[in-house]
């Protein structure tokens, strides 16, 4: 096995790696360019989205600048997927990521870790673990999600978590560690920030 091709096994590699760098360094270009749009050019940015990434859904729009080891090569995005300014990714492996999910300003999505054994650290080596974001998620501004970590279709990160481990569907989440504070239920069909009430006429209803 190569050492791109253990870029997606989970093993062990050198990141150095002359044919991963080369390749590599092409996506970091378009990712430039990316960047360097200016705001009116929406269109344009649409276009280099879907060239950059593995896959773009319809409707997604990823604010600049975007930070990402691969320039959103190992990304898949499902339709309406949106993302505020200064996203990182990490995406030396695989990142899927929902439709209608919504990520905050400086959330970082990371697949890659590197050994706790100091000398293989020494060595630069690293692993990539890929990390999977369900369907209408909303990550709040600042969370760091981890290798190998799954969230669930629905589920709120609370500003600032660190999510180590799985979260379910359905739950707020929220801490360092991330945990789940509570189901997603009847209160949230009634109120939204504080108390506030949500007028029943955003569901059609009188």
């Amino acid at each position: 096995m190569t050492e791109y091709e253990k870029l997606h096994s989970g093993d062990i590699y050198n990141p150095g790696d002359e044919a991963i760098f080369r390749e590599q360094l092409q996506c970091l270009e378009r990712q430039y360019d990316y960047n360097a749009t200016r705001p009116h050019e929406l269109e344009r940015r649409g276009a280099m989205l879907r060239e950059m990434f593995a896959e773009v859904g319809e409707n997604c729009y990823i604010e600049p600048p975007l930070h990402s080891n691969w320039g959103g090569h190992h990304t898949h995005l499902g339709k309406g997927v949106y993302a505020n300014f200064n996203l990182t990714l990490v995406d030396d492996t695989h990142i899927y990521i929902g439709d209608y999910t919504m990520l905050g300003p400086n959330v970082v999505l990371a697949t890659g870790g590197h050994p706790i054994l100091p000398e293989l650290r020494e060595r630069g080596m690293q692993y990539n673990m890929p990390i999977r974001i369900g369907r209408n998620c909303w990550l709040g501004a600042g969370v760091i999600v981890l290798p190998g970590v799954t969230i669930g279709d629905n589920s709120v990160i609370g500003a600032g978590s660190v999510v180590t481990r799985d979260i379910p569907a359905n739950v707020v989440a929220v801490g360092n560690p991330c945990r789940v504070l509570r189901p997603i239920g009847d209160k949230d069909r009634r109120t939204y920030f504080r108390g506030r009430a949500i007028d029943p006429a955003i569901f059609g209803e009188e």
